[in-house]
């Protein structure tokens, strides 16, 4: 084959690859009964006929605002990243196939979701498809048509990796051993984030009204941000509140009669066996003195490499009758994960989006598809309710359930959960106040009418609390009559609690520093100084945020004096090589970036007014923490009222778009903006009305 054929068919493959990716797709005709309407911050209320009609607008309008995060999921999902984002998304793609993700949603999805939930999924998926009909250039991969089962994938896939299932497989392929002797192996870059959720009633309001506040922290950008909308339909559904791409539901937020939202909580849901292979045998592993036979298939992974250009490579999966199996280079290991087998989670929230009371709400809580996470709970009645959900495996023997297992014994591989109703929870407390913030379910409230401990160590349930339950407690939890103005002036608090690790680390490190330097001693007065508070003009926080890498649970947190000496040194060279000084404000330091905006933030981590930051040309630009939340107010006569607020704008990407970066410049001063359930209100907002059908 000569030179000359050979560019000739290059050429012609790479204009076939480009003709084929931009034309083939025709629009196609829907029968969906749908008004999108846009308000003045650009965030969308779909209001729909049915379900499926709002469903089907929720997906144009999420594709309109982030298609590409969208179809970065669900290729994921797909378990087809690395064809179009190459040999990095390989790691995802091997993941779904270990996850089993099409095997369990292809065998349950007829069985276990009801025809409604199914009917959503393939409205959903419509309203994508329609989308990308509509901009064929937009994408990427063999994506299209979306499916319902796509969109059901997505939890099944997405679920597990909520409670660090990647987590413990990364740490298993090191080339150390690992101990999982307990959770500070845990206390990575991003294992500070974390979430606040509080609620009063009328025994703690001034004013008699019930509040909420839905103050989750997610990354502020990418596949698990927080997308702002509103869904209506006729059918009884009126909620607004926050969802990922790929979602036809809320996740978190409110309707006219209640709220709520979750936290992120750790109960033990993953244990990890060492597994015996027969030395005859690779294939077989030891279980109750028998060889046993690997369950095996063979992954095809295809990865981008150039323009048109993809090569196929393939992988072994394998499952034990534990689950999933991984082989290296210490040793052959098994892990077993809570709900493995489900996919009804997108089934329960659907019916917390459609509960109307406190007791509609509970069944869906006590259905148990949704494995994790703290959910506290409120309503027009005044009812305050907390819950420690979890599907909690049930240990009943004794064993290294913290660390890694034997994987020969056929008893430490569980099958049962505790029921709901052993589950920590909390209804009505006498003094109007429920609070969680990544903390302990034993202290969610003040007083003895906190949940009992009643289930073994070996569930892994919290017994620490965070700085920001320390000052949710501090704040909420000792003033008997809240205004709405204190109600918003405790979630915005920016200080450290004396009972924080900061508090623990500052005080230590300054009774032991010890330096003659005169910048380091300029330095020290400043720590000395510093009141704890995390405010834009605060001098002191911008060298302990600098200095000092904290931890959420003093037990996690390592003391060393010569590492905390070593970074104190480089953020006072730091600070003065850069801004001229040591006691700078902290808002100078620490920004909000979107776009040429750039704008100072108080707060800090672990605090209740939450920022996590990174870094970026010599400024600390946040990257997470308080992000998109709302503040959820009824009156005595049980009317609904609410704020909201979003870190940059309902215009994921599009740097364009005005609402890229519109709601900055209030978030940046710890002020919100209206949010509206009702049509009459939304109208006085409008700022464009359509259905994506014309």
């Amino acid at each position: 084959m000569n030179t000359k054929y050979i560019i000739i068919l290059c050429f012609g493959v790479i204009l076939s690859y480009f003709m084929l990716n931009s034309s083939n797709i025709k629009v196609k005709n829907y029968n969906y009964d749908v008004t999108i309407y846009r308000d003045n911050w650009g965030v969308p209320h779909i209001y729909g006929k049915k379900d499926i009609d709002t469903a089907f607008g929720l997906a144009y309008a999420h594709s309109e605002d982030d298609f590409e995060t969208l179809q970065d999921v669900l290729l994921a999902l797909r378990g087809k990243l690395a064809s179009v984002k190459g040999k990095e998304s390989a790691p995802v793609d091997y993941l779904v196939g270990m996850l089993k993700v099409w095997e369990i949603v292809d065998k349950r999805y007829d069985s276990d979701l009801s025809r409604e939930v199914k009917d959503l999924c393939s409205a959903y998926a419509d309203g994508v498809n329609l989308y990308m009909e509509k901009h064929p250039d937009k994408i990427v991969g063999d994506l299209y048509p979306v499916t319902a089962k796509d969109i059901v994938a997505g939890f099944v896939f997405r679920v597990p990796l909520m409670f660090d299932f990647d987590w413990y497989l990364k740490q298993l392929m090191k080339d150390d051993k690992p101990e999982f002797e307990n959770y500070t192996q845990t206390n990575t870059e991003f294992s500070m984030y974390g979430s606040n959720v509080f609620a009063i009633n009328a025994n703690k309001s001034s004013d008699g009204h019930t509040r909420l506040a839905i103050n989750s922290h997610q990354p502020w950008e990418g596949p698990v941000t927080w997308y702002e909308v509103h869904l209506h339909s006729e059918e009884g559904w009126n909620m607004t509140g926050g969802l990922f791409p790929g979602s036809p539901v809320i996740f978190k937020g409110y309707n006219n009669n209640l709220g709520w939202s979750h936290t992120v909580n750790g109960p033990d849901l993953i244990d990890i066996y060492e597994l015996t292979i027969n030395p005859d045998n690779d294939n077989e592993y030891l279980l109750d003195n028998k060889w046993e036979s690997f369950e095996k298939e063979v992954l095809p992974i295809n990865v981008k490499l150039w323009g048109p250009f993809n090569w196929t490579f393939k992988r072994d999966l394998l499952w034990s009758k534990h689950g999933p199996v991984i082989k290296t280079k210490h040793g052959v290991y098994a892990l077993r994960y809570a709900g493995f087998d489900m996919i009804g989670q997108l089934e329960q929230w659907f019916k917390m989006n459609k509960s109307s009371n406190l007791e509609e709400f509970i069944s869906a809580m006590e259905m148990m598809q949704i494995p994790m996470f703290n959910t506290l709970y409120a309503d027009k009645l005044g009812n305050i309710y907390y819950v420690y959900n979890g599907l909690i495996p049930i240990r009943d023997i004794d064993g290294p359930w913290y660390g890694i297992l034997p994987g020969d014994k056929s008893e430490f591989i569980w099958d049962k959960y505790y029921a709901y109703d052993m589950l920590p929870k909390v209804l009505n407390p006498d003094n109007g106040y429920l609070q969680n913030c990544n903390s302990t379910p034993y202290l969610a409230t003040i007083g003895d009418q906190n949940p009992k401990k009643i289930l073994p160590d070996n569930t892994g349930i919290e017994d620490f609390q965070t700085n920001r339950a320390y000052r949710a407690n501090e704040l909420y939890g000792t003033d008997k009559s809240i205004t709405k103005d204190e109600f918003y002036q405790y979630k915005y608090d920016t200080y450290y609690s004396k009972n924080s690790v900061m508090n623990y680390a500052l005080n230590r490190f300054l009774s032991e520093v010890s330096t003659t330097d005169s910048l380091l001693l300029e330095g020290v007065s400043v720590l000395k100084n510093w009141d704890m508070g995390n405010q834009k003009e605060n001098t002191g926080a911008a060298l302990a945020l600098l200095t000092f890498k904290i931890t959420y649970n003093i037990r996690d947190f390592k003391y060393d004096y010569e590492s905390i000496m070593e970074r104190f040194k480089e953020s006072v060279n730091f600070l003065i090589d850069n801004y001229g000084k040591i006691n700078i404000p902290l808002g100078d330091l620490q920004v909000i970036k979107r776009g040429d905006i750039i704008l100072p933030l108080d707060g800090g981590p672990d605090i209740l007014r939450a920022v996590y930051s990174k870094m970026v040309d010599n400024k600390r630009v946040a990257r997470h923490g308080d992000c998109f939340f709302q503040m959820v107010d009824w009156d005595e006569n049980g009317n609904v009222s609410a704020e909201s607020i979003h870190q940059y704008g309902s215009a994921t990407l599009d740097k364009n778009s005005p609402h890229y970066s519109d709601q900055s410049y209030l978030f940046s001063n710890m002020k919100m903006k209206p949010s509206f359930i009702e049509l009459d209100s939304i109208k006085k907002y409008t700022i464009n009305s359509y259905n994506p059908l014309y």
